[in-house]
């Protein structure tokens, strides 16, 4: 019997010295994860950070895109828009002479055909200009405006001060941008 139970201790004590073995290698089996695991996390982190360097690098370059893409269409259409302001602007000098020989038949014969020739000719070149957004600036009797009009002259009157009085040169917009400033003189 002694024999029975020194076998037996000497088992419980295989049994104990095996358990301690396993306990202290599934110790280093839980340090080496918690290791692994510290490193995965410092991994996941860093390329966290990669992936939210890259994703606002992303957003900015589509802002920039989109912003590019509105500047472009807002150029086209003012590039629509102001495609003929070159032509117009040379065109104002034959409306102006034009208008100096309608003035200066009318002052000697009204009844014309050759002065009704050029009338037309001119009505033809307004109305031409005007379906392209030319349009004249509306002066006389308005208040002075700097950038609409050019003020060459000034004069004393009895109406209000700072108003148009005179046109001497018609000024013209194009599609509310100034073709060329309107030449007039000024009340004090």
């Amino acid at each position: 019997m002694k024999d029975i139970k020194q076998e037996e201790v000497e088992g419980i004590e295989e049994n104990k010295e095996t358990a301690n073995n396993n306990l202290e290698a599934t110790l280093d089996e839980i340090e080496e994860t918690d290791e692994n695991f510290k490193d995965l996390e410092e991994k996941l982190a860093e390329k966290t950070a990669e992936y939210e360097d890259v994703f606002s690098q992303f957003q900015r370059l589509q802002a920039d895109f989109s912003n590019y893409k509105k500047r472009v269409e807002k150029e086209k259409g003012e590039i629509y828009l102001y495609a003929n302001e070159k032509i117009a602007s040379d065109l104002l000098n034959i409306i102006d002479n034009l208008e100096r020989a309608i003035q200066s038949q009318t002052d000697i014969d009204e009844d014309n055909s050759l002065l009704e020739g050029i009338n037309l000719v001119y009505k033809q070149l307004i109305d031409t200009l005007t379906k392209h957004g030319v349009e004249e600036i509306e002066a006389l009797g308005k208040p002075f405006d700097m950038n609409l009009h050019y003020a060459v002259m000034q004069e004393e009157t009895n109406g209000e001060a700072n108003c148009v009085i005179d046109i001497l040169q018609k000024g013209y917009k194009i599609n509310d941008r100034v073709l060329r400033p309107a030449m007039v003189k000024v009340s004090r």
